[in-house]
């Protein structure tokens, strides 16, 4: 979603639920290396919160970590999360662009959900229909103005330039999967973060399926918090060192959180389902997992054996270079800078 274009060099910023986080590339051609990036913890109900003083407290926290990470341009491209944004996948018929123009945002008033008048309208064609030969498959999202305009009031009023706006989801599927991936088989990416994990089903380099699923690393811990009626943050200790072992601590923290990862395993399945019945032909053989609970121990394991598929920890540097003094400390932290990265990897 441009707001602007033609910047030259620009920096990703992702506004988190947990953190606030920024990446700047350098260089010319498809692969850039890293210039610089960082992060700061933030309240998730400050991010999205609508009053004037949060967003104040938002705009004052991104000033500091643009100064702390050294970013040395003002323009911007900041990310949409992916709960405010609705995507949809339709067939249309082949039509020169302007009248293609023209009936998307005519049916998009009886698809979106709110009012047309109140929202920026995006869309892009990504294929052939699977459906039928004679149409097109067109990729529609929307989000609502008063989100957009308020987002760029509050980055603009600290001096930023705002390039352009994304979804958490195309950011993702940038930074994650190879460059070009034309051609290349379907694959699943599944980002889990602190309130929700985004879902994401790649294909030919275009997203077919996009879904926010309202289960992510804080609903673990608190499942684990009540159940072993601890602390928040004693339980998130236990996650984060037995994850989904059955055999440490006597299955305590297993038992504990099982049933909510079984929740996020139901609406994973649901998805695959959905996209196999649209897409029969083609063969989902691989999962791309990423976000904070990515590392716990054995989920990707588990997520594995419950879909028959391979199951990979998604790098978001997959497709820029890392300078060799701090390429250790770039991996460790790859988890969470998938959205940042695909956001400063995001063509002008």
């Amino acid at each position: 979603m441009n707001v602007l274009s033609g910047a030259s060099s620009f920096f990703g910023l992702d506004l988190g639920a947990s953190a606030m986080r920024v990446v700047q590339l350098k260089g010319i051609g498809p692969r850039k290396s890293v210039e610089t990036y960082g992060q700061i913890p933030i309240d998730g109900a400050v991010t999205f919160s609508d009053s004037k003083v949060d967003r104040a407290k938002v705009a004052q926290t991104v000033k500091e970590l643009v100064s702390s990470a050294k970013i040395s341009t003002n323009n911007v491209v900041a990310n949409l999360p992916s709960i405010r944004v609705f995507t949809t996948v339709i067939d249309m018929d082949r039509l020169p662009p302007e009248e293609l123009a023209k009936i998307i945002n005519y049916q998009a008033d009886s698809l979106v959900p709110t009012p047309l008048a109140q929202s920026k309208i995006d869309w892009a064609i990504i294929g052939d229909s699977p459906k039928d030969p004679r149409k097109i498959e067109v990729l529609l999202s929307s989000v609502p103005n008063d989100y957009i305009e308020t987002r760029l009031d509050m980055l603009e009023s600290i001096g930023l330039n705002v390039v352009a706006f994304e979804p958490d989801s195309m950011a993702l599927m940038r930074s994650v999967t190879v460059a070009n991936g034309l051609g290349n088989p379907p694959q699943l990416i599944l980002d889990i973060g602190s309130n929700s994990s985004d879902l994401v089903i790649a294909m030919s380099g275009a997203p077919h399926l996009t879904r926010s699923i309202p289960i992510g690393w804080r609903t673990f811990v608190n499942s684990a918090a009540q159940v072993l009626n601890v602390d928040v943050s004693q339980a998130q200790q236990y996650v984060l060192k037995f994850g989904v072992s059955r055999d440490k601590l006597e299955g305590q923290i297993y038992n504990a959180i099982i049933p909510t990862v079984n929740n996020l395993m139901a609406e994973i399945e649901k998805s695959i389902k959905f996209f196999q019945g649209r897409y029969p032909s083609a063969k989902l053989e691989r999962m791309i997992v990423t976000g904070r609970a990515s590392n716990l121990p054995e989920l990707p394991l588990y997520i594995a054996n419950q879909f028959g598929i391979n199951v990979e920890i998604g790098n978001a540097w997959l497709n820029v270079d890392l300078p060799p003094d701090r390429q250790d400390e770039l991996l460790a932290t790859s988890n969470s800078f998938a959205v940042a990265a695909g956001l400063a990897e995001r063509m002008g």
